[in-house]
């Protein structure tokens, strides 16, 4: 089954990256506060970027490799 690692930029200008495997029924969910804690605190939220693999244990990979990318950059 296909995933998709995805980054949504919220409203005050901050950046969230996550996985799913139907891209557009978790963009509703993050828009009706029931995405995640960070996101339902910086409504509206939009996608800025998505990439598709094969499989969501792909996606999902790909998701925290992104996610290490921010927290390196913030400690330099």
């Amino acid at each position: 089954m296909k995933g998709y690692m995805y980054i949504l930029e919220c409203n005050d200008g901050s950046y969230y990256t996550g996985s799913t495997r139907d891209i557009a029924r978790r963009l509703v969910q993050h828009n009706y506060g029931e995405g995640s804690n960070y996101t339902k605190k910086r409504l509206p939220v939009r996608l800025a970027y998505v990439e598709e693999y094969d499989r969501i244990d792909m996606a999902f990979y790909r998701e925290k490799q992104v996610q290490g990318w921010s927290h390196k950059r913030n400690k330099h």
